[in-house]
Protein backbone atom coordinates (compact mmCIF):
# COMPACT_ATOMS: atom_id res chain seq x y z
CA UNK A 1 0.00 0.00 0.00
CA UNK A 2 1.05 3.12 -1.10
CA UNK A 3 1.64 6.46 1.00
CA UNK A 4 -1.00 8.36 -0.14
CA UNK A 5 0.42 12.22 0.27
CA UNK A 6 -1.01 15.04 -0.16
CA UNK A 7 2.02 18.34 -0.52
CA UNK A 8 1.16 21.79 0.49
CA UNK A 9 3.94 24.77 -1.61
CA UNK A 10 2.92 27.66 -2.93
CA UNK A 11 6.16 28.47 -4.79
CA UNK A 12 5.61 26.60 -8.46
CA UNK A 13 8.84 25.00 -9.44
CA UNK A 14 9.28 23.75 -5.73
CA UNK A 15 6.38 22.33 -5.85
CA UNK A 16 7.18 20.21 -9.44
CA UNK A 17 10.14 18.97 -7.91
CA UNK A 18 8.69 17.73 -4.66
CA UNK A 19 6.03 16.26 -6.68
CA UNK A 20 8.68 14.32 -8.82
CA UNK A 21 10.26 12.95 -5.46
CA UNK A 22 7.42 11.58 -4.62
CA UNK A 23 6.39 9.87 -7.75
CA UNK A 24 9.49 8.29 -8.58
CA UNK A 25 9.90 6.89 -4.34
CA UNK A 26 8.43 3.31 -4.31
CA UNK A 27 5.79 3.22 -1.46
CA UNK A 28 4.07 6.72 -2.10
CA UNK A 29 2.01 8.14 -4.52
CA UNK A 30 0.77 12.06 -4.74
CA UNK A 31 -2.73 12.16 -3.86
CA UNK A 32 -3.29 16.10 -4.09
CA UNK A 33 -1.46 19.61 -3.76
CA UNK A 34 -2.22 22.62 -2.64
CA UNK A 35 -1.00 26.34 -2.66
CA UNK A 36 -1.38 26.44 0.91
CA UNK A 37 -3.07 24.75 4.20
CA UNK A 38 -6.09 27.14 3.71
CA UNK A 39 -7.09 25.76 0.86
CA UNK A 40 -6.39 22.32 1.88
CA UNK A 41 -8.37 22.40 4.63
CA UNK A 42 -11.88 21.09 4.00
CA UNK A 43 -10.98 19.85 0.42
CA UNK A 44 -8.24 16.92 1.41
CA UNK A 45 -10.72 14.39 3.44
CA UNK A 46 -11.83 13.12 0.45
CA UNK A 47 -8.44 11.60 -0.40
CA UNK A 48 -7.82 10.21 3.19
CA UNK A 49 -3.75 11.26 3.27
CA UNK A 50 -1.83 9.31 5.04
CA UNK A 51 1.63 11.95 4.72
CA UNK A 52 0.88 15.61 4.24
CA UNK A 53 4.07 17.54 3.35
CA UNK A 54 3.87 21.41 4.18
CA UNK A 55 5.44 24.44 3.68
CA UNK A 56 6.08 26.00 6.67
CA UNK A 57 7.94 28.98 5.79
CA UNK A 58 4.67 30.25 4.93
CA UNK A 59 4.10 31.74 8.54
CA UNK A 60 0.20 31.04 7.83
CA UNK A 61 0.08 27.80 6.99
CA UNK A 62 2.55 27.47 9.93
CA UNK A 63 -0.31 28.66 12.35
CA UNK A 64 -2.56 25.73 10.43
CA UNK A 65 -1.09 22.90 11.80
CA UNK A 66 -3.34 22.27 14.18
CA UNK A 67 -5.92 22.36 12.08
CA UNK A 68 -4.29 20.35 9.59
CA UNK A 69 -3.88 17.77 12.34
CA UNK A 70 -7.19 17.87 13.70
CA UNK A 71 -9.13 17.50 9.94
CA UNK A 72 -7.09 14.24 9.42
CA UNK A 73 -5.77 12.35 12.83
CA UNK A 74 -4.38 9.66 11.04
CA UNK A 75 -2.25 11.46 8.98
CA UNK A 76 1.91 11.89 9.59
CA UNK A 77 2.38 15.79 9.24
CA UNK A 78 6.09 16.90 8.18
CA UNK A 79 7.04 19.94 7.84
CA UNK A 80 9.15 21.60 5.01
CA UNK A 81 11.49 24.87 5.19
CA UNK A 82 14.53 26.13 3.47
CA UNK A 83 16.38 25.78 6.40
CA UNK A 84 16.42 23.79 10.16
CA UNK A 85 15.37 25.74 12.68
CA UNK A 86 15.57 24.07 16.63
CA UNK A 87 13.24 26.45 18.31
CA UNK A 88 10.86 26.54 14.95
CA UNK A 89 10.96 22.81 15.35
CA UNK A 90 9.81 22.44 18.56
CA UNK A 91 7.10 24.38 18.33
CA UNK A 92 5.40 22.63 15.28
CA UNK A 93 5.88 19.43 16.99
CA UNK A 94 4.28 20.68 19.55
CA UNK A 95 1.02 22.11 17.68
CA UNK A 96 1.05 18.83 15.84
CA UNK A 97 3.90 17.85 13.35
CA UNK A 98 5.69 14.78 13.40
CA UNK A 99 8.99 16.22 11.68
CA UNK A 100 10.84 18.92 10.30
CA UNK A 101 12.39 18.25 7.09
CA UNK A 102 14.64 21.02 5.01
CA UNK A 103 13.39 21.29 1.05
CA UNK A 104 14.64 20.47 -1.43
CA UNK A 105 14.75 16.65 -0.42
CA UNK A 106 15.93 13.41 -1.94
CA UNK A 107 13.89 10.04 -2.03
CA UNK A 108 15.98 8.12 0.44
CA UNK A 109 15.76 11.40 3.03
CA UNK A 110 12.00 11.72 2.69
CA UNK A 111 11.94 7.51 3.45
CA UNK A 112 14.09 7.91 6.03
CA UNK A 113 12.22 11.00 7.82
CA UNK A 114 9.11 8.46 7.89
CA UNK A 115 10.65 5.77 9.09
CA UNK A 116 11.96 7.49 11.77
CA UNK A 117 8.85 9.68 12.46
CA UNK A 118 8.37 8.12 15.98
CA UNK A 119 11.81 9.63 17.20
CA UNK A 120 10.69 13.01 15.72
CA UNK A 121 10.06 14.54 19.64
CA UNK A 122 13.37 12.50 20.29
CA UNK A 123 14.76 15.69 21.49
CA UNK A 124 12.45 16.37 23.87
CA UNK A 125 14.05 13.56 26.14
CA UNK A 126 17.35 13.21 24.96
CA UNK A 127 20.08 13.34 27.11
CA UNK A 128 23.78 15.35 26.27
CA UNK A 129 26.61 14.96 29.03
CA UNK A 130 29.40 16.28 28.32
CA UNK A 131 32.45 15.05 30.00
CA UNK A 132 35.09 18.53 31.08
CA UNK A 133 38.70 17.48 32.29
CA UNK A 134 40.75 20.59 33.92
CA UNK A 135 43.93 19.27 32.06
CA UNK A 136 44.84 16.45 30.12
CA UNK A 137 45.47 12.81 30.73
CA UNK A 138 42.18 12.56 32.55
CA UNK A 139 41.08 9.16 30.61
CA UNK A 140 37.62 10.73 29.61
CA UNK A 141 38.10 9.89 25.99
CA UNK A 142 38.80 6.23 27.04
CA UNK A 143 35.40 6.54 29.36
CA UNK A 144 33.48 7.91 26.72
CA UNK A 145 33.82 5.52 24.24
CA UNK A 146 33.54 2.63 26.35
CA UNK A 147 30.41 3.90 28.15
CA UNK A 148 28.93 4.67 24.35
CA UNK A 149 29.30 0.95 23.44
CA UNK A 150 27.47 0.44 27.13
CA UNK A 151 24.40 2.92 26.62
CA UNK A 152 23.90 1.23 23.14
CA UNK A 153 23.94 -2.01 24.22
CA UNK A 154 21.86 -1.91 27.39
CA UNK A 155 19.32 0.38 25.91
CA UNK A 156 18.77 -0.74 22.23
CA UNK A 157 18.73 3.32 21.42
CA UNK A 158 20.64 5.47 19.34
CA UNK A 159 23.59 6.42 20.85
CA UNK A 160 26.06 9.37 19.40
CA UNK A 161 29.75 10.24 20.68
CA UNK A 162 30.77 13.66 19.59
CA UNK A 163 34.39 14.22 19.44
CA UNK A 164 34.63 17.95 20.19
CA UNK A 165 38.31 17.78 21.31
CA UNK A 166 39.24 19.90 17.92
CA UNK A 167 43.04 19.93 19.07
CA UNK A 168 43.39 16.04 19.86
CA UNK A 169 40.24 13.83 19.31
CA UNK A 170 40.99 10.20 19.88
CA UNK A 171 37.72 8.53 18.44
CA UNK A 172 38.85 7.70 15.39
CA UNK A 173 41.76 5.81 17.25
CA UNK A 174 39.52 4.08 19.89
CA UNK A 175 37.06 2.80 17.22
CA UNK A 176 39.73 2.26 14.59
CA UNK A 177 37.62 4.44 12.06
CA UNK A 178 38.13 6.26 8.84
CA UNK A 179 35.86 8.88 8.63
CA UNK A 180 34.00 10.17 5.24
CA UNK A 181 32.81 13.68 7.10
CA UNK A 182 33.93 15.01 10.75
CA UNK A 183 33.07 17.61 13.17
CA UNK A 184 34.94 20.13 10.49
CA UNK A 185 32.27 19.66 7.94
CA UNK A 186 29.22 18.86 10.00
CA UNK A 187 29.74 22.85 11.62
CA UNK A 188 30.49 23.63 8.15
CA UNK A 189 27.35 22.58 6.66
CA UNK A 190 24.97 22.63 9.28
CA UNK A 191 22.78 25.87 8.50
CA UNK A 192 21.94 23.76 4.76
CA UNK A 193 21.05 20.47 6.76
CA UNK A 194 18.21 19.03 8.69
CA UNK A 195 18.63 16.15 10.76
CA UNK A 196 17.80 13.35 8.54
CA UNK A 197 21.45 14.78 6.12
CA UNK A 198 23.08 15.42 9.32
CA UNK A 199 22.89 11.93 10.60
CA UNK A 200 25.31 10.77 7.47
CA UNK A 201 28.40 13.06 8.97
CA UNK A 202 28.12 10.63 11.81
CA UNK A 203 30.22 7.18 11.25
CA UNK A 204 28.74 3.43 12.75
CA UNK A 205 30.98 1.89 14.94
CA UNK A 206 28.09 -1.08 15.56
CA UNK A 207 24.78 -1.73 16.73
CA UNK A 208 23.13 1.90 17.84
CA UNK A 209 26.33 3.71 18.06
CA UNK A 210 27.69 6.46 15.98
CA UNK A 211 30.80 8.62 16.19
CA UNK A 212 31.37 12.40 15.01
CA UNK A 213 34.72 11.91 14.38
CA UNK A 214 37.11 14.88 15.67
CA UNK A 215 39.41 17.55 13.02
CA UNK A 216 41.96 15.48 11.37
CA UNK A 217 44.14 18.31 11.50
CA UNK A 218 44.33 20.83 14.71
CA UNK A 219 44.99 23.74 12.84
CA UNK A 220 41.10 22.92 11.47
CA UNK A 221 39.81 23.75 15.29
CA UNK A 222 39.51 27.24 14.41
CA UNK A 223 36.72 26.28 11.40
CA UNK A 224 34.63 25.43 13.74
CA UNK A 225 32.43 28.31 15.05
CA UNK A 226 30.23 28.58 18.28
CA UNK A 227 26.82 29.54 16.89
CA UNK A 228 27.91 25.92 14.51
CA UNK A 229 28.86 24.05 17.05
CA UNK A 230 25.65 24.65 19.13
CA UNK A 231 23.20 23.98 16.11
CA UNK A 232 24.99 20.97 16.27
CA UNK A 233 24.12 19.89 18.94
CA UNK A 234 20.89 20.93 19.31
CA UNK A 235 20.00 18.85 15.64
CA UNK A 236 21.66 16.11 16.77
CA UNK A 237 19.42 15.19 19.45
CA UNK A 238 16.66 15.06 17.40
CA UNK A 239 18.56 11.91 16.17
CA UNK A 240 20.14 10.39 19.58
CA UNK A 241 18.62 9.55 22.70
CA UNK A 242 22.19 9.30 24.72
CA UNK A 243 24.87 12.29 23.31
CA UNK A 244 28.07 12.03 24.93
CA UNK A 245 30.75 15.19 23.62
CA UNK A 246 34.27 14.80 24.17
CA UNK A 247 35.64 18.33 24.94
CA UNK A 248 38.82 20.24 25.31
CA UNK A 249 40.63 19.90 28.38
CA UNK A 250 40.49 22.87 30.05
CA UNK A 251 38.44 26.10 29.72
CA UNK A 252 37.67 27.43 25.90
CA UNK A 253 35.08 28.50 24.19
CA UNK A 254 33.73 25.30 22.82
CA UNK A 255 33.85 23.69 26.17
CA UNK A 256 32.54 26.07 27.58
CA UNK A 257 29.59 26.05 24.94
CA UNK A 258 29.52 22.39 25.00
CA UNK A 259 28.66 22.24 29.08
CA UNK A 260 26.01 24.88 28.72
CA UNK A 261 23.98 22.93 26.24
CA UNK A 262 24.24 19.90 28.30
CA UNK A 263 21.67 18.29 30.35
CA UNK A 264 24.91 17.06 32.29
CA UNK A 265 28.34 17.73 32.93
CA UNK A 266 30.81 15.01 34.54
CA UNK A 267 34.06 16.87 35.45
CA UNK A 268 36.85 13.97 35.21
CA UNK A 269 40.37 13.76 36.30
CA UNK A 270 42.61 10.66 36.61
CA UNK A 271 44.56 10.09 40.00
CA UNK A 272 48.01 10.38 38.89
CA UNK A 273 49.71 11.59 42.35
CA UNK A 274 50.01 15.05 41.52
CA UNK A 275 47.41 18.12 42.16
CA UNK A 276 44.58 16.38 40.35
CA UNK A 277 42.72 17.37 43.91
CA UNK A 278 43.57 21.32 43.33
CA UNK A 279 42.34 21.26 39.91
CA UNK A 280 39.05 19.63 40.53
CA UNK A 281 38.50 22.05 43.61
CA UNK A 282 39.29 24.89 40.89
CA UNK A 283 36.75 23.88 38.43
CA UNK A 284 34.58 23.07 40.66
CA UNK A 285 34.53 26.65 41.61
CA UNK A 286 33.91 27.65 38.33
CA UNK A 287 30.80 25.81 37.82
CA UNK A 288 29.57 26.57 40.74
CA UNK A 289 28.56 30.36 39.02
CA UNK A 290 25.67 27.98 37.37
CA UNK A 291 22.15 28.12 38.56
CA UNK A 292 21.13 24.35 39.94
CA UNK A 293 24.87 23.34 39.72
CA UNK A 294 25.07 20.41 41.91
CA UNK A 295 22.01 19.12 39.63
CA UNK A 296 23.79 19.58 36.16
CA UNK A 297 27.51 18.45 37.55
CA UNK A 298 29.10 15.28 38.87
CA UNK A 299 32.23 14.54 39.81
CA UNK A 300 34.55 11.35 38.28
CA UNK A 301 37.81 9.83 39.43
CA UNK A 302 39.69 7.61 36.85
CA UNK A 303 42.67 5.49 37.30
CA UNK A 304 41.06 5.01 41.32
CA UNK A 305 43.73 2.38 43.81
CA UNK A 306 42.64 1.30 45.98
CA UNK A 307 39.20 1.01 44.05
CA UNK A 308 36.97 1.73 47.32
CA UNK A 309 33.98 3.38 48.57
CA UNK A 310 36.28 4.68 51.55
CA UNK A 311 38.74 6.04 49.00
CA UNK A 312 36.15 7.65 47.14
CA UNK A 313 34.67 9.21 50.40
CA UNK A 314 38.45 10.54 51.21
CA UNK A 315 38.64 12.09 47.50
CA UNK A 316 35.37 13.91 48.33
CA UNK A 317 36.52 14.91 51.88
CA UNK A 318 39.58 16.81 50.23
CA UNK A 319 37.11 18.59 47.53
CA UNK A 320 34.33 19.50 49.69
CA UNK A 321 31.90 17.93 47.17
CA UNK A 322 30.52 14.41 46.55
CA UNK A 323 32.62 12.24 43.79
CA UNK A 324 29.74 10.40 42.32
CA UNK A 325 31.76 8.07 40.35
CA UNK A 326 35.25 6.53 40.21
CA UNK A 327 36.99 4.23 37.66
CA UNK A 328 39.91 1.48 38.87
CA UNK A 329 43.30 1.60 37.30
CA UNK A 330 42.88 -0.90 34.67
CA UNK A 331 45.95 0.53 32.59
CA UNK A 332 46.90 -3.11 30.86
CA UNK A 333 43.21 -3.72 30.10
CA UNK A 334 42.38 -0.72 28.47
CA UNK A 335 45.56 -0.57 26.21
CA UNK A 336 45.60 -3.94 25.22
CA UNK A 337 42.02 -3.65 24.36
CA UNK A 338 42.29 -0.53 22.68
CA UNK A 339 45.61 -1.79 20.56
CA UNK A 340 43.37 -4.70 19.45
CA UNK A 341 40.70 -2.14 18.38
CA UNK A 342 38.06 -3.18 20.98
CA UNK A 343 36.62 -2.00 24.16
CA UNK A 344 37.86 -2.96 27.53
CA UNK A 345 34.10 -3.65 28.40
CA UNK A 346 33.63 -6.03 25.29
CA UNK A 347 37.00 -7.51 25.57
CA UNK A 348 36.79 -8.40 29.51
CA UNK A 349 32.93 -7.52 30.73
CA UNK A 350 33.51 -8.70 34.19
CA UNK A 351 36.63 -6.54 34.89
CA UNK A 352 36.16 -3.89 37.56
CA UNK A 353 36.46 -1.44 34.91
CA UNK A 354 33.84 -2.83 33.08
CA UNK A 355 31.26 -2.85 36.25
CA UNK A 356 32.29 0.49 37.07
CA UNK A 357 31.54 1.73 33.81
CA UNK A 358 28.53 -0.10 33.37
CA UNK A 359 27.33 1.33 36.97
CA UNK A 360 27.78 4.87 35.05
CA UNK A 361 25.61 3.85 32.34
CA UNK A 362 22.88 2.58 34.57
CA UNK A 363 23.30 5.62 36.65
CA UNK A 364 22.63 7.70 33.55
CA UNK A 365 19.71 5.76 32.12
CA UNK A 366 18.20 5.88 35.35
CA UNK A 367 18.36 9.91 35.46
CA UNK A 368 20.24 10.35 38.46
Amino acid sequence: MAYRTVLIEENKMMMERLTSVVRNLAGFEVSARYATAGDALGQMQAFNPDLILVDVDNEHNALLIPDLKRNIPGAVIICLARRWDSEAQAKLLHMGAKGYMVKPFTGEELLETVKNVSRSSLSAYSKVISFFSPKGKSGKSTLIANLGTVLAAKTNEPVAVIDADTQFGDMTVFFNLTPQSTIVEAVRDISFLSPVTLRTYFTDTGRNLQVLCGTSKPDMAETITIEGFTSLVKMSRNLYKYILIDIPSGFSDISATACELSDKTIITTMVNGGYEVQHMKRALEIFKAWDHYQERLDLLFTRVNPFTEEQRDKLSKQIGYPVKYIIPNEYLLVSEAADNGRMAVTRDPDSQFSKAVENLADSIIAGE
